[in-house]
């Protein structure tokens, strides 16, 4: 006979007893260093995120994610009407805002006072 199918015919070696809590206590410590240094730091900068966007008003200059520049005319629920240029309007998604140029400034003068 083949001797590769001897070997796969062979019974299974036996697992060491007790090893099972140490297995489960083993994935619990993974999931919780996963929650704390991966789940939880989004967590806190998407609610960063969303607070910041909520703030946003009319006459914020701002830039979108794709990198155009404009002055907030009007909220909307979702939206934004960004003056793109004189009497050029877009409209844009909140979630497309991703920073605040007039707040940037003015931290920015705070730095250089310091």
């Amino acid at each position: 006979m083949n001797p590769l199918f001897t070997l796969l015919q062979a019974a299974p070696a036996e697992a060491p007893k007790g090893g099972g809590s140490m297995t489960l206590i083993f994935i619990l410590l993974i999931f919780v260093i996963f929650y704390f240094f991966m789940i939880r730091p989004q967590q806190k900068k998407q609610k960063q995120v969303e607070e910041f966007r909520s703030k946003l008003e009319k006459g914020n200059k701002v830039t979108t994610i794709g990198g155009i520049h404009g002055k907030i005319r009007e909220v909307k629920e979702s939206t934004f009407i960004i003056e793109i240029a004189n009497d050029v309007c877009i409209e844009v998604e909140k979630a497309a805002i991703s920073v605040d140029e007039s707040q940037m400034k003015t931290q920015k003068s705070e730095n250089k006072a310091q």
